[in-house]
């Protein structure tokens, strides 16, 4: 029998991932269209792929303990298979070993080579070995709850160091979960009361936000009708929070910077009623044409999308209130990106602390005497978050610091790691 559709869609996700270096989320999109997948199977292909692709280190350990040649030896498209056939036997409790076992041989089989035979031998061993294999693991230490947990070192050091053992631990096993589906109503066009009554799968309501509702059940919102007519708008919870702590007003002037895809964009211009001007800009082409399409499907016509440097001055002291959220290292979206962990390493870090301070110093040169200035990551790196605004109040002395910082963290809060501070300017 050849491999389930499911299977063969999130086959394909984790290939290019692994080996075309595509981003998952975006993979899995085009890979579950073009495999036309009804909603259950969605569901799985999605899980797997995801699963595999966080999973990776601990899946290669098991992988080298059952073989007898190291993963990184392995042909790729075996590679691959095992990896996430292994993935079923260790992390996908709904399906039984021997379905994980066939199905990796089908896989194996349909990449061409010789390759199957070793994928059944391995994956036989693996139904009876593998859980004892990580189940001799411990993570007393920040390498070694690296390994069980699936991070990479540098990561797990840097956690170990500014949140302490217990909590690292428990931020990196929440990071291997399924990430909360959120989604923002679009306020310019519906409410969220109306637009939970518009989804057919069960929501409730998101702390703190009005506007945001959480879904209780799968759902493919990029796809969705409502996205289209641009009801709606796929966005966590900790993202929202952002625009809410910025409190831009109906008639004020809003500078956005580095501000695609435009969901915080869309979300100010929602919040200032379409009064006003939000000027919004973003570096890259590509997602400034992305931008641009979003502030157009949500209605946001008081939205000004510019492609060009952040860290290029548009106007002295031009705006009420400026957003920043810089590149950065991503470390809050682990769960629903899961190949960012292997994307970046500590290196990374320093060249975007760097990026970060010259973005902060050109956003507070276009900031109005007693506007307001809100600097926002998805990440959760000391050096990215606090210590760049201690370093920003420290050489901007006519800015002080409005309320204490925000950080939120996915096993605590439910959400995307963010770290948000607001600054204002004297008067």
């Amino acid at each position: 029998m050849p491999a389930s559709p499911a299977r063969r869609c999130a086959f394909r996700v984790v290939r290019r991932v692994f080996d075309e270096g595509a981003f998952a989320d975006r993979a899995f999109r085009a890979e579950a269209a073009r495999a036309n997948l009804d909603a259950r199977d969605r569901a799985f292909a999605q899980h797997l792929a995801y699963t595999t692709v966080q999973r990776r280190a601990t899946l290669d350990h098991v992988i080298a303990k059952l073989s007898s040649r190291p993963p990184e030896e392995l042909d790729a498209p075996l590679r691959d298979a095992l990896r996430m056939g292994v993935a079923q036997v260790l992390y996908v409790g709904s399906v039984p070993a021997r379905a994980a076992v066939s199905e990796t041989v089908e896989l194996a089989k349909e990449a061409g080579g010789g390759g199957f035979r070793l994928a059944n031998a391995v994956m036989r061993r693996a139904a009876r070995d593998a859980q004892g294999i990580v189940a001799r693991l411990d993570e007393t230490t920040p390498v070694r709850a690296a390994l069980v947990n699936s991070h990479p070192e540098w990561v797990a050091r840097m956690w170990w160091d500014a949140l302490g053992p217990d909590e690292a631990r428990a931020l990196m096993r929440r990071n291997n979960e399924p990430a909360e589906s959120a989604v923002r109503a679009n306020t310019l066009k519906t409410t969220a009361a109306a637009l939970a009554q518009a989804l057919p799968v069960r929501t409730r309501p998101a702390d703190e936000l009005p506007e945001g509702l959480v879904l209780e059940e799968p759902y493919d919102l990029h796809g969705s009708p409502l996205f289209a007519s641009g009801d709606l708008m796929p966005q966590s919870r900790g993202s929202m929070l952002v625009s809410r702590m910025l409190d831009p007003q109906p008639g004020e002037r809003v500078l956005d910077l580095c501000a695609a895809p435009g969901a915080k964009t869309t979300h100010i211009a929602a919040l200032m009623r379409n009064e006003g001007e939000v000027i919004a800009v973003e570096k890259h082409p590509g997602r400034a044409k992305a931008l641009a399409e979003n502030a157009e499907r949500l209605g946001a016509s008081m939205v000004h999308s510019r492609q060009g440097d952040s860290r290029e001055v548009l106007e002295r002291a031009g705006f009420d209130r400026v957003l920043l959220d810089p590149p950065c290292s991503d470390l809050g979206t682990l769960q629903a990106r899961p190949d960012v962990r292997w994307r970046k390493d500590a290196a990374t870090v320093d060249r975007l602390v760097a990026e970060q301070d010259a973005l902060l110093d050109a956003a507070a040169e276009q900031v109005r005497p007693g506007g307001m200035l809100v600097y926002s990551t998805c990440t959760i790196s000391p050096r990215e978050n606090e210590e760049r605004m201690v370093a920003f109040l420290d050489n901007h002395p006519d800015f002080s610091a409005d309320g204490s910082f925000r950080r939120l963290l996915p096993h605590r809060d439910g959400t995307d790691g963010f770290f948000i501070a607001r600054a204002r300017r004297s008067a």
